[in-house]
């Protein structure tokens, strides 16, 4: 039994009343990662206006963090094995209000683009400390059910900023978009601030004292295992998918004819289907069931896309919200849940998987707001960009069939 595994299974059972602590306040913190994730998609127009750019440079805008994601996932992935959740926690919290801050001072074109690139810095810490949390605190069914919760918090954040942006906010700061941006950055600093609080009053599971030692051979060892690549490359496709309509889905609904408010409120309907959907499809997905539920998410989000391509109100629009939300909420955890599971990860390395994961996947996240930002101007209209996002749920579909069919359950070891 390597060390690792051992670490995992003195943490179980340690405070069980208190676990929900970290929980809250990883889910804060997951919070503020939505709010300032989905913060620029409600103000395309007036940012494009206010700065001169076409949808293509807002684009890359939009995909900025996630490219500097890609290089930031693995250190700060590595970074959470060796100082432990809870500082590094700290620190992504930090990175996220002051990137939030610095979009609100931009005054061009590169200010801003830098502005958005430092959430890529703090975004992985958050992303890849959050599974490690729960991995720390969790176990069987509950690990589920916890990942279920705190991927909620992204989901909210990204309601809230959809439905009070253009409705509440704008009108409130006379339409000044940079006072907007500005809440969004102190709510991150208080959201950074109660995860402090519940960390230090929680404690620290058993699992965390020992420090890890993590190396570049744990890389190696995690990319040699076939499952790990095959979860990398689905992971590309996810979030090209989900990256692409978050940003882009406020102004593809407003290009159908819906009004600026109209269109914040109505694209906040798929993430709160998703939320409720988060809290229901992990505990569905136990290593018995798990392929079956990633066929289903990827098989909703390319149908989903499907009917967004061919109608703009009525029931098919309905439709395309209810499956777009269903899955887009789940299938990341689901493939995370799948990833920190395989034989050899165990929690000891799982800020390294986790970060190894999301270094690959954001590949997806800075191609998918591009893409449908190039294609829409390239085709003037966002059909050709629905077309191959539903191809993309389809091959998906049919990369599960590839995973392993058994997998032993290396935390429960």
């Amino acid at each position: 039994m390597t060390d690792s595994r051992i670490s995992d299974q003195l943490g179980y059972g340690e405070r069980p009343h208190r676990r929900w602590l970290p929980l809250a306040g990883v889910w804060c913190l997951y919070f503020a990662f939505g709010l300032n994730m989905a913060s620029l998609a409600p103000l395309v127009a007036v940012i494009e206006s206010d700065f001169g750019m076409h949808h293509t440079e807002m684009g890359t805008i939009l995909g900025a963090w996630q490219l500097v994601f890609i290089g930031a996932a693995i250190p700060c992935g590595m970074l959470l094995d060796r100082i432990g959740a809870r500082r590094a926690l700290v620190l992504g919290g930090v990175l996220m209000a002051v990137s939030a801050l610095m979009r609100s001072y931009a005054g061009t074109y590169s200010e801003l683009f830098i502005a958005v690139g430092l959430f890529g810095l703090g975004g992985p810490i958050v992303s890849a400390g959050a599974p490690k949390v729960v991995g720390q605190w969790f176990q069987g069914r509950q690990r589920g059910l916890a990942m279920g919760i705190y991927i909620t918090g992204p989901g909210l954040g990204v309601v809230v900023c959809f439905a009070l942006t253009n409705s509440v906010f704008m009108p409130w700061f006379d339409h000044d978009w940079r006072l907007v941006l500005r809440v969004w950055g102190w709510i991150t600093l208080l959201a950074t601030g109660a995860w402090i609080v519940l960390a230090t009053i929680s404690g620290s599971p058993r699992a965390e004292v020992s420090t890890q030692r993590v190396r570049m051979t744990d890389l190696i060892e995690l990319l040699a295992l076939r499952d790990v690549r095959l979860l990398m490359m689905m992971g590309v496709g996810v979030l090209m998918i989900t990256h692409g309509l978050g940003n882009w889905l406020p102004e593809l609904l407003r290009a159908g004819g819906m009004s600026v408010d109209q269109a914040g409120y109505w694209a906040a309907i798929p993430v709160v289907i998703g939320i409720l959907g988060a809290l229901v499809i992990p505990r569905l997905a136990t290593p018995q069931h798990r392929y079956h539920v990633l066929r289903g998410l990827f098989l909703s989000v390319a149908i989903g896309c499907v009917f967004y391509a061919i109608t703009s109100t009525g029931p098919g629009l309905v439709a395309a919200f209810v499956l777009h939300g269903i899955a887009s909420a789940s299938m990341m955890t689901v493939l995370i849940l799948t990833m920190l599971e395989l034989p050899d990860i165990g929690v000891g390395r799982a800020g390294t998987a986790t970060g190894l994961f999301f270094s690959a996947a954001e590949f997806g996240g800075v191609a998918g707001p591009v893409v449908l930002g190039v294609l829409y101007d390239v085709t003037e209209g966002f059909g050709v960009g629905l077309g191959l996002f539903a191809g993309i749920g389809c091959a998906l579909f049919v990369l599960v069939s590839l995973l392993g069919t058994e997998h032993k359950n290396s935390f429960d070891e």
